[in-house]
């Protein structure tokens, strides 16, 4: 199958090269010594969900270890972006990650697919009958596979289409490039509904908008609003599609050389963190789609029902391929959890 459009730069090579550097300048074992600094990326900004919710942990880890531990975080994609922080981590180049549950697939876990099937959940209860409950436990356990270990996840809640028209029917996406995350649900989601996918990562998505790279996107209205997306996007279009949400990831290496005690503080500090961040997504969706209807600078349109209906029927095949490419027991699972979301 066709994949998705990708202008992701070839800096593996490079990035190896860094990460042994680093590894090397910062040994794992030393890291457990007093005046830790635990080193945390992530792609969006400061003033996100996302962004808060890191800070939260930020404080707690600080201020309970009398800044015996510090946590110093990388925004906005400054240390590492979508493209390579995944391999950071797994090199030693960085101790921490918040990525999107999107991820994972690209790395060897397509079961995290799952939260990227469009239009699977109704609403936040929904996902988190997964993420908190057997099926999210068992996904963090796999990834011991590959000597990661999760932490947990949090909501941004949920995305919205852009571009320089209202996206509200199938017809409407023909034609238009859509931004998409290295994902193959995503991709094959735009293609279902008429466009062509272009993967980037999120740190270049304003820039390949602005410069007519990619027509439009989607995204969380606090990404949209927090980005500027509304100075190359003249049109929102509130399709609560499909959700965005995160998973904070350690490498067992950085993890199993931290002295007992701190892995227990830095635990009990990232679940208050989590239930802080799942606390937030919605109402900054809601408080940065009233700034957008005030600044007046991107018209914001609703599907009617009958409109999202039929958005949903032209992407349903993108349900059934994931059902053949993962194993049986996720898809039971998740119809298990929530029996009127997974086609029959």
């Amino acid at each position: 199958m066709q994949r998705p459009v990708s202008v992701f730069p070839r800096r593996r090579q490079w990035l190896r090269g860094l990460a042994l550097s680093t590894a090397a300048a910062m040994p794992w074992a030393s890291q457990a010594t007093a005046g830790t600094t635990i080193r945390l990326s992530h792609v969006v900004a400061p003033e996100t969900p996302k962004g808060l919710t890191l800070e939260r942990f930020r404080t707690l880890v600080e201020e309970r270890s009398g800044q015996r531990l510090r946590v110093k975080i990388y925004p906005q994609g400054h240390l590492y972006g979508d493209q390579d922080e995944m391999q950071a981590l797994q090199l030693g180049a960085i101790d921490m990650v918040a990525p999107s549950l999107s991820k994972f697939g690209p790395i060897g876990f397509p079961e995290f697919e799952l939260f990227d099937l469009p239009f699977l959940f109704d609403n936040v209860a929904d996902v988190r009958r997964l993420t908190q409950g057997p099926v999210g436990q068992r996904l963090l356990d796999r990834l011991s596979r590959q000597r990661l270990l999760g932490l947990g996840f949090f909501d941004n809640g949920f995305k919205q289409m852009s571009a320089n028209r209202p996206l509200l029917e199938p017809a409407d996406f023909a034609g238009l490039r859509m931004r998409v995350q290295a994902s193959r649900v995503i991709a094959q989601q735009m293609r279902a509904l008429g466009a062509s996918p272009v993967a980037l990562p999120f740190s270049e998505t304003r820039r390949a908008l602005e410069s007519g790279v990619v027509d439009g996107t989607e995204n969380v209205v606090s990404n949209f609003w927090t980005q500027n997306m509304q100075a190359v996007q003249k049109d929102l279009s509130l399709t609560q599609h499909g959700y965005l949400g995160y998973a904070v990831v350690t490498h067992q290496r950085f993890w199993f050389n931290l002295p007992a005690s701190d892995r227990e503080l830095l635990q009990q500090a990232m679940r208050e963190a989590l239930v802080y961040g799942n606390s937030i997504g919605d109402a900054h969706n809601e408080k940065a789609l009233t700034a957008l209807r005030e600044a007046g600078t991107a018209r914001i349109h609703a599907p009617s029902a009958s409109q999202r209906q039929r958005l949903k029927s032209a992407v349903m095949s993108v349900h059934a391929d994931l059902a053949q490419r993962i194993d049986p027991m996720w898809i039971r699972a998740v119809r298990e959890a929530l029996p009127q979301a997974v086609p029959g």
